[in-house]
């Protein structure tokens, strides 16, 4: 089982190192949706067993991110008027090349750091700690709001798993819980890109410092 556990890991390392050099969103979408089903398994292979926690934990995540979240942004980018990432802040190759320095730097920390219950692969730590930077340089990097939502998610991927291996034997309310917030945050996003793309015919953020000036009413003379 522990060779699975490994092969999940990587899997989703692959595909957070493959969002980095991809411009078209709706392939970005269907990576993070691929990534978040693959991660969503984690809780069946740490335990090795099926029980009731773990299918249902196992399930609802699969739900959420690999079909419900994916639906949602894929409509969205339906509804927009752009297909692609153009001229982000950092370029793919630059993008690219960060993604091999965060997966060095973490492998690095998580020798230095002494987790408990991380026995079950040595992957799971630098693994996890990867994908939390990715996900923080989508959200800092891109121009585009859904973009942007698509490296929160990330990030939330690597948190979910970093917190299966340390805390696989929690109550499920608790990690519930952690779905529940992503949820409710990506469908705030969705409504607010939604009305990005109403008011500007984009879904570009940074077109978001022209509302003070549409709606701040002219001073007198």
């Amino acid at each position: 089982m522990n060779e699975w556990v490994e092969i999940t890991l990587v899997l989703s390392a692959l595909m957070s190192m493959a969002l980095l050099a991809t411009s078209r969103l709706g392939t970005c979408i269907r990576l993070v949706a691929a990534q978040g089903a693959i991660v969503g398994i984690l809780p069946v292979l740490l335990s090795g067993q099926v029980t009731v926690h773990t299918a249902l934990l196992a399930v609802s995540t699969i739900a959420l991110k690999g079909l419900v979240f994916p639906r949602v942004l894929l409509r969205t980018l339906r509804d927009g008027s752009v297909r692609r990432e153009v001229e982000p802040y950092c370029g793919y190759g630059v993008s690219v090349l960060f993604g091999l320095l965060a997966l060095a730097a973490s492998f690095w920390l998580s020798g230095r750091l002494p987790l408990p219950g991380g026995g079950e692969s040595s992957l799971i730590a630098p693994i996890s700690f990867f994908n939390i930077a990715i996900g923080l340089f989508v959200i800092v990097s891109r121009h585009k709001a859904l973009t942007q939502v698509l490296g929160y998610l990330v990030m939330e991927n690597g948190i979910y798993s970093f917190g299966m291996a340390l805390a696989i034997e929690q109550p499920i309310l608790v990690e519930m819980g952690v779905l529940l917030d992503v949820f409710v945050a990506v469908f705030v996003m969705g409504i607010t890109i939604f009305h990005i793309s109403r008011e500007f015919d984009d879904i570009d953020v940074d077109r978001l410092a022209t509302l003070s000036e549409i709606h701040t009413p002219e001073r007198d003379a």
